[in-house]
């Protein structure tokens, strides 16, 4: 396997293992429901950013001044990295977990597509098109599942409420992952890029973390939630998500993590209890589809990955 070839494998992999772990988000979430969806936002990416801050620290001075001379689009990032966790966690809270994750992360590609296409004068390829196009009817399928009498979603104003709130992360999530992704296209090391955006994010967090965290240490339990989503799927999910971002252009990372809501699901179901029914499996089937289409090596007749124009 060429040396492209390997690196584009390994930010796949990435960017997978990281769904993976943000699947589990809306589950654990789950576990602490005294606390607010706000405050469960904040100490996940607030700590999560700080910790990663941390981590990149020494790449972090060594590159202050290229950071300072890109400025707008490091605090852009940092105040959608901000501005994320709130909008997604509210949006699982009031529509469901599933249908928080699918909307959020299933609008994220298109968002990222149109972004990339107007900044960067991104062309997508009829194999990314055809791998997005899955990867969404997957989505609207498991929406359509999650909405059935059995599921126990709330009343059709909180679940609109909690669509919008979902399309709001989707284009945050979007945008942080371009601006970081030009962080590093501009000579920033994928760690700094990424340490020095999720922790200005996580310092704009704070004082919300202050005013709405008081829960949080109200139990052993809340304050293992807590501290869980900070440290696993946040620290360590996002330091796999930048590795993988480095490696593969932010459309195609984004829709990647279409995987993530296939998780959220199969977890709702063995752990919370939720029932699925044939429709949400198709659509976790056609999410899979989604998976198999951008990343299988073999290139189809006449199809393309997404592409810059010179």
């Amino acid at each position: 396997m060429n040396t492209p070839a390997r690196e584009r494998l390994l930010g796949v992999a990435g960017v997978l293992l990281a769904a993976v772990l943000w699947g589990t988000t809306g589950t654990a979430a789950t576990l602490a429901p005294e606390v607010s969806a706000i405050a469960i936002g904040a100490v996940a990416m607030g700590i999560g950013g700080l910790l990663q801050a941390l981590v990149a620290a020494p790449r972090i001075r060594k590159t202050l001044p290229p950071l300072r001379a890109r400025w707008p689009w490091l605090l852009s990032g940092a105040v959608a990295v901000a501005i994320y966790p709130l909008a997604f966690y509210g949006s699982m809270r009031l529509a469901g977990v599933t249908i928080g994750t699918v909307v959020s992360i299933g609008s994220a590609p298109l968002l990222s597509a149109l972004i990339e296409s107007r900044f960067d004068g991104l062309r997508l390829g009829a194999r990314w098109k055809m791998g997005a196009t899955l990867g969404l009817v997957g989505m609207a399928l498991l929406c359509l599942a999650e909405t059935e009498p059995t599921t126990g979603v709330g009343s059709t104003t909180q679940v609109l409420q909690g669509v919008v709130m979902g399309l709001v992360a989707g284009l945050t999530y979007a945008f942080y992952s371009w601006s970081a992704r030009r962080l590093m296209q501009r000579g920033i090391p994928p760690r700094a890029a990424m340490g020095a955006t999720f922790g200005l994010g996580g310092l704009i967090l704070m004082p919300v973390l202050l005013l709405t965290g008081a829960p949080l240490l109200g139990s052993i339990n809340n304050a293992a939630v807590g501290l869980y989503m900070a440290l696993v799927p946040m620290f360590l999910g996002y330091l796999g998500f930048g590795y993988g971002l480095a490696r593969v252009p932010a459309s195609t990372a984004t829709t990647i993590t279409l995987f993530e809501p296939v998780v959220a699901a199969l977890l709702a179901v063995v752990i919370v209890g939720e029932r699925l029914p044939l429709l949400g499996w198709a659509g976790i089937v056609l999410v899979v589809a989604c998976l198999v289409c951008l990343t299988a090596p073999v290139r189809w007749p006449g199809a393309g990955t997404a592409s810059s124009t010179p």
